[in-house]
């Protein structure tokens, strides 16, 4: 194993994948409690907390679990760890992957996957299968960082007002979503969320989104590559699978559609509801 992968747990990965790959926790702090993503709190924990005005939060892993898995991998046998992790924009996550890389026994190279959830996941999917060939740490890192680069994420909120909270939009949107009863449909663009487009119905803005994503798989498919696509969602399964079935018939035999749900650091944010689609050129 001479390169190994490490990310965060705002991959939100399958279970198949998570078997593979080192995986830091986030913490969510609900009610002045204090739990770690994916470990002790679960996306349902997070949509209930928020639907009853329950305070959440959330922050980063200290340095320190960052280089306990550095040097897991270390242990395990790794030459050197690409450690792949949320926007810096979202989060300040990426800050403690860059402190305990300092102090870890092997290399490691931080990468900024200027996204989240399944861009991060297709991206150490895919590095993990080329680190198995024997590929160099800098090529795999760079491989992870164009994978990342390539992907698309949009997504469809019920509201703005969560988003509003965390300081991840402007007051003023939220307040103009919530006065026109508009359905946003938000993109992440070089690691930041911008509005694309405003609609008056969640019917209509899941349409869209649906729409914009099939043209992202049509463009990926012309040109001779492969797809990966994953459709993210909070509390909102019906509405996923759905979705989900329409996006496969547009990917065809090309590969499958997985629907995976937000964990609480995200969905915290985001809000029950909310659906995201992620196109992942190969």
């Amino acid at each position: 194993m001479p390169v190994a992968l490490v990310t965060d747990s705002t991959a939100y990965l399958p279970a198949d994948l998570r078997e593979q790959v080192a995986i830091v926790p986030l913490h969510v702090v609900v009610g002045g409690k204090e739990f770690s993503e994916g470990v002790d709190i679960m996306p349902e924990d997070v949509a209930k907390a928020l639907r009853t005005f329950t305070p959440v939060t959330t922050s980063r892993p200290a340095p320190g679990a960052f280089l306990a898995a550095y040097r897991r991998a270390a242990e395990a046998g790794a030459d050197a760890v690409v450690s792949v992790h949320i926007s810096s924009d979202l989060s300040a996550t990426i800050g403690g992957a860059e402190l305990a890389a300092g102090e870890s026994p092997i290399p490691v190279t931080v990468v900024d996957s200027r996204s989240l959830g399944m861009v991060m996941g297709y991206a150490v999917e895919s590095g993990l299968a080329l680190a198995a060939t024997g590929a160099s740490v800098e090529e795999v890192a760079d491989h992870v960082r164009k994978r990342c680069a390539a992907a698309d994420v949009a997504f469809y909120v019920d509201t703005l007002e969560y988003l509003r909270r965390g300081g991840r939009i402007g007051k003023a949107s939220a307040l103009m979503g919530s006065a026109l009863a508009i359905k946003p449909i938000l993109a992440l663009r070089d690691g930041v969320i911008v509005p694309l487009e405003r609609v008056r119905t969640a019917s209509r803005a899941i349409g869209r989104l649906e729409e914009r994503a099939g043209e992202r798989i049509a463009d990926a498919l012309a040109s001779g590559g492969g797809v990966d696509v994953a459709v993210h969602h909070l509390d909102s399964p019906d509405r996923a699978n759905a979705l989900a079935e329409r996006l496969q018939t547009r990917v065809g035999d090309a590969g499958q559609v997985r629907v995976l749900e937000l964990g609480a650091v995200v969905g915290a944010h985001v809000g029950p509801g909310t659906l995201a689609t992620v196109v992942s050129p190969r």
